[in-house]
């Protein structure tokens, strides 16, 4: 059993009721060190209210994506390191202070995966990137040494057909010499500019703490954007 089940089902689980978004906004630092649990859901129909901004972190099984919100966090075990890659099917929430939140989305590409598993993904994943109105961004985390694969070009292709922001976040670059990873990251951003016009690319080193500062303030960015646009319909 992973660690987010062993917190209890979704439903044992609220929200504190948390202030609607200003309009102003701000590119102050987010409250990532003060990130905490805060729910589950399996079900898109168990999603909280919308409220502050959402920032989405999402990629195939064994990117880092769990390592990266650890770090970036200054957490060892905020989101759970599976040794099962794509068991976990919850959306997670973390709440980063009262400013935003932080959600884990499932993981996926994971050869062990049953089909019904892929399916539920898809519907959950593909539901609430097209429709979740306090969603500010996706942060796409792909291992810098296989980036934009198949599953990873087609969450892009949604987050460009949602009209989503995107940052696309190369993980584990201290596998690349340096040289080599930056030939990848320029590749990236050419094909980024293409696949999902705006979305900003990054390396970055759970390992070797490299790329925090610069994600950290792309979020805070993202997060304050999200503040200051109109809602849906208007």
């Amino acid at each position: 059993m992973d660690s987010n089940a062993k917190r209890g089902k979704p439903g044992d689980f609220s929200v504190a009721q948390r202030p609607a978004a200003s309009g102003k906004g701000s590119t102050g630092a987010l409250a990532l060190q003060r990130a905490a649990y805060a729910m589950s859901v399996h079900d898109a129909r168990e999603l909280p209210r919308p409220g502050v901004p959402e920032l989405a972190f999402a990629g195939r099984s064994n990117a880092g994506k769990s390592s990266a919100i650890n770090t970036l966090t200054g957490r060892t075990r905020l989101a759970f390191v599976s040794k099962t890659p794509g068991r976990t099917q919850l959306i997670n929430f973390f709440s980063l202070g009262e400013g935003a939140f932080l959600v884990d989305l499932p993981g996926y590409g994971y050869a062990g995966v049953p089909g019904e598993v892929r399916r539920h993904w898809q519907m959950l994943v593909g539901d609430y990137i097209a429709s979740r109105e306090s969603l500010a961004a996706v942060v796409v985390v792909m291992d810098a040494r296989h980036p934009l694969m198949p599953l990873d070009r087609q969450l892009i292709g949604w987050l460009r057909e949602a009209r989503r922001p995107a940052h696309l976040l190369l993980t584990k670059s201290d596998n690349l010499s340096r040289q080599a990873a930056q030939r990848t990251l320029a590749k990236v951003r050419a094909e980024a500019a293409s696949l999902c016009p705006g979305a900003t690319v990054q390396l970055f080193s759970s390992l070797k703490g490299e790329g925090i500062d610069e994600a950290a303030r792309t979020l805070a960015r993202l997060a304050a954007d999200k503040n200051k646009a109109p809602p849906k319909g208007e």
